[in-house]
């Protein structure tokens, strides 16, 4: 079954509703350009609040490999997330410091982002539009990749149900699909989760 990701939780009241709903990750993002922001010390008060089955992953721009390698084996966050111009050097010294899993995002524009995705050295990849504006991208220059991975950008409840019937990616990300007025909607979170579960079970 394709799993789900919550991202860009931020408040007390977005936790409970994922620990309603059982999604399989939920994102704290740490991209300081981000609106979506949160702060090292609320990351930590808000995965005290999150059930442990769930798994929280840090989302990064650019980040410095200590603070990275400090929020995964602290435990505040479960995966990391890597959003920027990391690469494989980067991701390999990542993993010398850390045991925890690293996903790296790649922007779909070609083929050719669809091939360096291939062949990263990251344990999951995830497919994104790139510009966060809540707009997917060409999915059939996906349809051949062979790797498990992520897909982001854009989607909301009808383009995911959608996605998991004709791609059956790993997991489907959501973020501005479930907001209402740039803020998180429980409403919109329990209907995306039940409408890719319901789809994931057909």
């Amino acid at each position: 079954m394709t799993k789900i990701k919550l991202c860009g939780l931020s408040r007390k009241e977005d936790i409970k509703a994922a620990n309603a709903l059982a999604p399989d990750f939920i994102g704290f993002v740490f991209a300081e350009k981000s609106k979506r922001r949160v702060t090292h010390i609320e990351a930590v008060e808000l995965k005290a609040e999150l059930k442990p089955e769930i798994k929280a992953v840090g989302v990064f721009v650019n980040a410095d490999i200590n603070e990275v390698s400090s929020l995964l084996n602290l435990g505040v966050i479960d995966i990391a997330q890597l959003h920027g111009d990391e690469d494989d050097e980067y991701i390999n010294k990542l993993k010398l410091v850390t045991d925890r899993p690293i996903i790296k995002a790649f922007t779909v524009k070609s083929t050719a982002d669809v091939l360096n995705a291939e062949k990263s050295s990251a344990d999951c990849v995830l497919l994104d539009a790139g510009k966060g504006d809540g707009k997917s991208f060409d999915w059939s220059l996906i349809q051949g990749i062979s790797r498990p991975y992520f897909l982001a950008g854009g989607l909301d409840t009808d383009n995911a149900v959608r996605a998991v019937r004709e791609l059956r990616p790993y997991a489907v990300d959501v973020s501005s699909g479930i907001e209402t007025d740039g803020v998180k909607d429980r409403n919109k979170m329990a209907e995306f989760v039940s409408a890719v579960r319901k789809e994931g079970n057909l």
